[in-house]
């Protein structure tokens, strides 16, 4: 298992498109500009989505090379070659946290406010945003393919560029803050239920093609 952990991350950054990171390169400094102190957090939600995914992407390359074939031939359980690659989403958390503090403390230096709040929101949608995007792509993976995952993938941005565009055209992005605070803990505890029942979906899914 820590054999396949280790595959999937890498393959993970191996993958990455580079034309990606060029337009979240741009976007991310387009934020930075515009976006004023809530760049940071605007930039980590960029970022997190564009780990969500990318750890979908990843599963391209596995069918490409007809992975799937020879993973079935080792000794490991359906529990376990799924759990791997979950377990590899959750390492891929760090640099997504890592790219979150270092864009907030570029928005704080630039525009000189160290907003504490807007350090942890941020740091907890470079986490939820992944897992969440994970966590419904993933059983679509495993039951019905890469390509319906993508597709489901690339329909989940809407909801988030309609989370953020409620702020700024409603009361505007400073009640975000105190907005979320409040339901910090509740997307969290749904957060990890749906990461779960994710997992046993895959699981069954993965077996049932065995």
């Amino acid at each position: 298992m820590q054999g396949l952990i280790y595959k999937d991350v890498c393959l993970f950054f191996k993958s990455i498109e580079k034309r990606l990171l060029v337009i979240v390169g741009v976007v991310i400094i387009f934020l930075i500009v515009e976006a004023g102190s809530y760049a940071g957090f605007m930039a980590s939600v960029m970022l997190a989505m564009t780990v969500g995914i990318q750890s979908v992407l990843s599963f391209a390359s596995d069918e490409k090379a007809n992975w799937k074939k020879y993973q079935m031939s080792m000794p490991i359980s359906n529990y376990g070659v799924v759990a791997s690659k979950y377990t590899s989403i959750v390492l891929i958390l760090l640099p997504c946290i890592m790219g979150s503090v270092i864009l907030n403390l570029l928005s704080s230096v630039i525009y000189s406010e160290w907003n504490i709040m807007l350090w942890e929101l941020s740091i907890l949608a470079s986490i939820l945003v992944p897992l969440i995007w994970a966590a419904i792509c993933m059983p679509l993976t495993y039951w019905f393919g890469f390509r319906s995952a993508q597709t489901m993938g690339l329909i989940c941005i809407f909801p988030m560029i309609y989370f953020i565009k409620f702020f700024e055209d409603g009361p505007g992005l400073t009640a975000l803050p105190d907005s979320m605070a409040s339901y910090i803990l509740g997307l969290c505890v749904i957060c990890l239920i749906l990461f779960f029942l994710s997992f046993l979906l895959s699981v069954v899914g993965y077996s049932r093609k065995k």
